[in-house]
């Protein structure tokens, strides 16, 4: 049985060091095999002699895949989240300019144009605009 006493603070710190190791190789295998799997440019064929590369020669595969085509994975990314956000922008440009031409504010000034054009009394466009405010 391991009690805290048999475990020497140094144990614990390589334990620790070898564990975010095992992490971050995990980690960037996981970066590496999803570019590999969400390039454009390559071919079926490519791409399973990537991951074979990556799985039966692991640290050589990681380090020739991260020199050969590094800055190419830099600019697939870039390019993958600008359009993603832009996908976000205009799905927001979108639903406000729909919450604007049809909110409260929009009844509100027909409203205005009623009453001032004498078809509604006061009370009316209060309830008018009470009504749009209150949805």
């Amino acid at each position: 049985m391991i009690l805290a006493a048999d475990y020497p603070f140094l144990d614990i710190v390589g334990t620790m060091l070898v564990f975010f190791l095992w992490v971050m190789w995990f980690w960037c295998l996981i970066i590496i095999l999803s570019d590999v799997f969400s390039r454009q440019d390559a071919s079926g064929w490519t791409k399973a002699l990537w991951t074979a590369f990556l799985i039966f020669i692991p640290f050589l595969g990681m380090l020739v895949y991260l020199i050969a085509e590094g800055k190419d994975m830099a600019e697939r990314r870039m390019a993958s989240t600008q359009a993603a956000q832009a996908r976000v922008d205009d799905r927001i440009r979108t639903v406000a300019g729909e919450a604007s031409s049809d909110g409260g504010a929009a009844e509100i000034a027909r409203a205005k144009q009623l009453l001032d054009s004498g078809v509604i009394d006061p009370a009316e466009y209060q309830q008018l605009k009470a009504r749009a405010l209150a949805a």
